[in-house]
């Protein structure tokens, strides 16, 4: 068991806790740190109960400056930061974006500070599809070479600004940096078991939680924004794939950061199955998968929002040996699994 050589940051989110299981299902021992801002202990503890121990955790602000170095200090042996720790919705961060750029920005660069200070380490960057903007259709589906167009949202433009303070310096002279960027497409569901999945805290922005929680009753109806969108029906198109398959990705990356002999250099990857899915067709695949008819109102289009993108998967697919795979139907029974077991949880907020 490799303990505390690995460090992730925001790891009781709702990607992060599922990379910290698959950390430990090959062999490590990871320290997490989180602020439980966008979260709850509630996940730690189903963190605990998948992998048969209490986990390595540090309740910590990586947008602190004091707080960051103080962890490095604590952990001596951290050789690899996975860096989920950013703000992520969308829409809030329209409304909000000092808060995005002040959080998303500190928090990598006070990682970053501590690492070049021990003169090693390397990174893994948890990105987005939001760095494409709004792609152009000629483009899609959307591979590494395609342009980074403005970004649609604040949020959006705080992963493209990461990767260019990650590019910077992991290509400074005789720097020791290693980074990799996965840009995610659309994550959703959740673990098999059902003791960790997405926990919103607040106004859920992502698509699938509104779909859940209408299925349980917790909401009335899923609000659709927008069916006037140049696609087939008419609302947004993205790539989702399971969050099970997103966590073993960062494995993959960590695999090719431990092998690679070279030091300063940054590497690019779109993380989707290659298939889009409108919001029509998200919400029917539910329905049908779990057996339940879900009220829905179409909304006016929301600010932020792109109309359609989908990943080209080929360069993770051949360098890193990962796919995501997961069959959409297991997919959408696992997110109502979870969200059904939420509704009996006693939620406690960070």
């Amino acid at each position: 068991m490799r303990e505390g050589t690995v460090l992730v940051t925001g790891g009781v989110g709702y990607i992060g806790s599922h990379t910290v299981v698959e950390l430990y299902s090959a062999g490590y021992r990871p320290i997490i740190a989180d602020n439980l801002s966008n979260s709850s202990p509630v996940i730690l503890e189903g963190i605990s109960k998948i992998v048969g121990e209490k986990p390595i955790f540090e309740r910590v602000d990586c947008a602190n400056q004091k707080e960051v170095e103080a962890l490095f200090i604590n952990y001596p042996n951290i050789e690899y930061v996975i860096h989920f720790a950013a703000y992520k919705a969308v829409g809030e961060s329209v409304e909000k974006p000092l808060l995005y750029y002040r959080n998303n920005l500190l928090s990598l660069i006070n990682v970053l500070e501590q690492l070049e200070k021990r003169g090693r380490g390397s990174l893994i960057f948890s990105s987005s599809c939001t760095v494409y903007g709004n792609p152009d259709p000629k483009d899609l589906p959307i591979d590494e070479s395609a342009p980074l167009r403005p970004a649609s949202s604040p949020y959006g433009a705080t992963k493209q600004m990461c990767e260019e303070i990650l590019k910077d310096c992991a290509e400074a002279p005789h720097s020791k940096l290693n980074a990799i960027s996965l840009r995610y497409f659309n994550p959703i569901g959740a673990h098999p078991s059902a003791l960790i999945g997405e926990l919103p805290q607040g106004e859920p922005q992502n698509l699938m939680p509104i779909v859940t929680q209408t299925a349980t009753g917790e909401r009335e109806r899923v609000m659709v924004f927008g069916d006037d969108y140049n696609t087939p029906d008419g609302s947004c198109i993205r790539d989702y794939l399971a969050v099970t398959d997103l966590a073993k990705a960062h494995l993959a990356a960590l695999k090719s950061l431990e092998s690679a002999e070279e030091r300063g250099s940054i590497q690019y990857f779109n993380l989707g199955t290659g298939r889009g899915l409108s919001v029509f067709e998200v919400l029917n695949s539910f329905m049908e998968a779990n057996s339940i008819e879900i009220p829905y109102t179409v909304a006016p289009r929301r600010a932020g929002d792109v109309e359609q993108v989908w990943a080209n998967p080929a360069k993770a697919n051949r360098e890193l040996k990962w796919s995501a795979d997961t069959p959409l139907p297991e997919i959408m029974r696992s997110a109502y699994r979870w969200e059904s077991r939420l509704k009996e949880l006693p939620l406690k907020e960070g």
